[in-house]
Parts: structure tokens; sequence; C-alpha cells
């Protein structure tokens, strides 16, 4: 069959799609196209986030981009027999993205441009929104800009949603020779894996909320502290912020505004503690990642003593949206005091994983069914961990449970970074639970004995605990280490360990008495 005309195929670059050999299909579609004597011009967009579709390759019709998915390589030859260029029928054949139910379902913000555009071509940004915010803020004071911010509603994506508004008001407020700011992109959670998307499918967002932030508050430098295992995310953002610097959206003047605002890259080591504010500090000074005690908190006193927004991916990705829209456009989604959007992650024993944007309010329900489509091995849900290894596992009967912060403080669990992990009705809780107090104690930094000598304690004590061994005391006794790390720890990493400990010896106790 030939083809006439130079046609356009999206394969993503996203590094999910190409751990499932994107880039084998991408240079696949380029040979077969050249067999069959047609121009093709191939685009490594970012993922749309349906990951169980992956690689899912778009190609642009004139009645819009259809989807197919997901496409390996010994595909590639019947999809062109098929009329794959033209948009033609074929067993993976998914049809225009935009109707594809998953897709549809959602609300997506933060998310409007990953996997529709290039994610280093500075004119597709441009084109499809960008930049629109930064010059909006550009036009504003330093107070209305906060102002915005305060009026969204839009709290950290992260650990116990403090609001990004007030933060910054604080920061903007403090007087001193230097600001900066400090994006965390050490996404070291379970089931997390929304900031890679970020990165990798829009990391000109990233900047333009970073530079935004510098704005409102009087920074001029910003440091992004990016999780070392990201080494796709890592060339992405490298490519980014020399384009955006040499585009004159980074550098001496932004935009010609006469502004300055720049941004360095560092890599972290591989320490979930960093993820942590105050240790993430410590490390981009070149220190060991380390708690620091509060006060002095880090909006006074942060990097290098000075006054610093830390925010994570998530929270900096909405604010260009924000400033372009509005607050109250943004304040308009969501329920109570959870503002706005949060991508979820779906991940684990999960029929169809990946990425859900839709605002506050959702039931964990609707998550895993109606999106997740119950569990891949197709046996029943028991308990599903939302908000990292630190969150708690919750049973079915929390499952019609509204996704918002207090809903969530209420019923002993976290949001955190929106990850969710399903377990089907084979889990063993009580092992579950023997990983939290073991992650604690492999990755505290060490400064606070709660966390440092209690998890491993508590490790040992349950351990005891199911082996049968003086049943009643052992639980006693974790119970009342749980409340000493929980009240005396230094930081969240000790504090928030009894958590998924915890939940799983209220809701599953019968795990915990097999011997």
């Amino acid at each position: 069959m030939t083809f006439t005309g130079t046609v356009t195929v999206f394969v993503p670059r996203d590094s999910a799609a190409k751990s499932m050999g994107a880039d084998a299909v991408a240079d696949a579609i380029v040979r077969v196209a050249s067999e069959h004597q047609q121009a093709v011009q191939i685009v490594r967009n970012g993922s749309r986030g349906m990951l169980w579709l992956e690689p899912m390759v778009e190609v642009k019709t004139p009645s819009g981009r259809i989807a197919y998915g997901p496409v390996t390589v010994a595909d590639i030859a019947g999809l062109f027999a098929k009329g794959f260029l033209q948009g033609g029928a074929h067993a993976l054949r998914q049809g225009p993205v935009g109707e594809i139910a998953y897709f549809k379902k959602q609300t997506r913000l933060t998310f409007a441009r990953i996997g529709l555009t290039d994610p280093l071509s500075l004119s597709d940004y441009e084109a499809n929104g960008g930049l629109v915010g930064l010059r909006a803020a550009l036009a504003k004071s330093a107070a209305a800009i906060v102002d915005e911010m305060v009026a969204s509603g839009l709290r950290g994506r992260g650990g116990a949603g403090f609001p990004a508004g007030i933060k910054w008001r604080t920061v903007l407020g403090a007087a001193a020779d230097q600001k900066y700011i400090a994006c965390n992109a050490d996404e070291g959670d379970s089931g997390t894996f929304s900031d890679r998307m970020v990165i990798e499918g829009d990391p000109f967002m990233l900047l333009e909320g970073m530079v935004i932030a510098g704005l409102a508050v009087g920074a001029t430098e910003g440091y992004i502290y990016l999780r070392s295992e990201y080494p796709d995310a890592h060339i992405v953002l490298m490519a980014a912020i020399a384009r955006a610097r040499a585009a004159g959206w980074l550098g001496a003047s932004v935009l010609g505004s006469g502004k300055p605002f720049e941004v360095h890259l560092r890599l972290g080591a591989g320490a979930y503690i960093c993820g942590e504010e105050t240790a993430m500090l410590e490390s981009l000074e070149g220190k060991r990642g380390i708690v620091r005690a509060k006060p002095p908190l880090p909006a006074l006193q942060g990097l290098w003593g000075k006054p610093t927004v830390v925010n994570n991916v998530m929270t900096l990705a909405a604010v260009p949206w924000i400033l372009q829209h509005g607050g109250a456009a943004y304040a308009a989604h969501g329920v109570g005091r959870s503002k706005g959007t949060l991508p979820f992650q779906l991940a684990g024993n999960v029929k169809y994983g990946g990425l859900v944007e839709v605002p506050f309010g959702i039931t964990l329900r609707e998550l895993l069914h109606d999106f997740g489509g119950g569990t891949a091995s197709g046996r029943p849900i028991r308990a599903v961990q939302v908000g990292g290894p630190l969150g708690a596992y919750l049973p079915t009967s929390k499952f019609d449970l509204g996704l918002d912060y207090e809903a969530f403080a209420a019923a002993g669990g976290m949001i955190g970074h929106g990850g969710l992990v399903v377990f089907d009705d084979t889990v063993d809780m009580a092992k579950m639970a023997r990983y939290a107090m073991e992650f604690c104690a492999i990755e505290s930094c060490g400064k606070c004995t709660p966390c440092r000598i209690g998890s491993t304690r508590g490790t040992e004590v349950i351990d005891r605990l199911r082996q049968g061994d003086r049943r009643p005391q052992q639980e006693a006794l974790l119970r009342d280490l749980c409340d000493t790390m929980a009240n005396a720890s230094l930081c969240a990493m000790g504090g928030l360990t009894p958590m998924p400990v915890l939940s799983a010896l209220n809701h599953f106790p019968e795990d915990f008495r097999r011997n």
C-alpha cells in the first residue's frame, strides 16, 4: 500500500514506554515506512499515562490523533498493511486518544500538555499555552502573585499538604540579600512516578513554575534536586534548561523583563531521607543528607541559611496553570480545603496501572475499579497503600473514603504524593508491616534515637509477634514503640513509620496470628 505526504507519528520517550521497547518501535516504524516509500516524521512525546498500553503510538490524521497500543516491533508490518498511517482498523487500534475512557474521565490541568507535545520543543510549548502564566506573573507585583497562589488553595503535593501560598508569603516577607527556590524532585515513594512523567514529558512547565515562584518571593536562583535513579529525566531536564536559557526564558533577564532567574540541576545519591526538605537542603549544600531540627523553618533559614521556598515537582508544575487561569479557577476544583486536582498514580497489583489526574474528592473505589479495573491477578483487592511506604494500608471498608487531606487524616491515613499500591487477597499484611519497619531502619538518617533505634527494635518485635512469642506482650510493646516513634522522632521518616505498621495491625490482625 502506498501513501502520499509526510505523516506524523508520536512514539513516547517516557522511560516507562522505553522500558517496553519504544525506541525499537520508533526505529521499526521509520524502517517499514521507508520500505513503503512513505515519509514519516517521528515525534518523541511524553506518555499519556495509560501505562498498560505502552508503547502507545499515535498517528496524526485529518480526523485527529489515533492511538494504537501496546505496539511491539513485531506488530509494525501488520499495522502498515492495515493502513496504520491513515488510522486504519487493527486489533491494537484504541481510537482517538481523547475518547479512550480512562483518559476521557480525567480532569487534566497539570498534565494537559503531557503526551500532546514534543517535550523539548520550545515552539510546541508556547503553542499549547506555555509561558502564558509566566507573562501574567511578570505583569503582577510579587505580592499579587502570592495572593493568586493563596486564592488557589494549592497545597504541597506531598507530605502534610501545607498551603503553598502561605509558604511563599513567608519567604516574600523575609528580609535577605539572597533567596532561593528549591525543587524537590527526589521522588522516592513506592508507586509514584508523576514527577518523572512531568520532567520527561513537559519539563518547561516545571521551569516556568520555578521562575514564577522566584518572581513571587524575590528569589533569583533555583535548584532542582533530582533523583539519581531517573537517568532519562536527567537527560531531558539538562536539555530543557539549556534550551530555556538560550531562548531567554532563564538567565539575566527572563523574557526580556530585566528580572534574573537561573536554574541549577543537582543529582541525589539514592537516599530516601533526602526527600525530606531539610535533609535535601543539607545534601544540596554538599553535606551528608541528615535532617535539621526545626525551627528555624527553611522559609526563613533554608539553603545556605537563606529564605527558601521548598516545593516538590507537582506543586511547582501546577503554578503556571494557576497564573494563566487564576487562583479562583483552580480552587473551583476539589473539595473542602483540598483544592485543585492531583495526579494519582495506580501501581502494584492493578489491571490498568497508570496516571489519573482528577479533582480531590474522588473515592478509592472509583480509582481502583473505574480506572484501575481491579487487580491484574483477577483476585479480589484486599488492601491498598496510599501515600508511599509510610502511608496506611487501607482495607476495602475504607474504599468509599473521599480522597482529600482532612478526610484521610481523620481515617488515620495520608494522601502524600498520590501514589496507590494495590494488593490482592494473597498478601500477608504482617509481612508488609515488617517491611515498613525495616524500610525505616535502612533509610533512617540516624540522627534521632526514636527513628534509628526504634525501627530496628520494631522489626525485631514484629518478628517475635509473627512467630507467636508471647503475642499479647509483643503487640503491646509494638504499639508503645510506635507511639514513641510517632511523637518523638525528629522528622516524618520515623514519625510516619508507625502509620503502615499500625494500620496493618488494626485492619488485618489475623495476619499476625498465623503461627
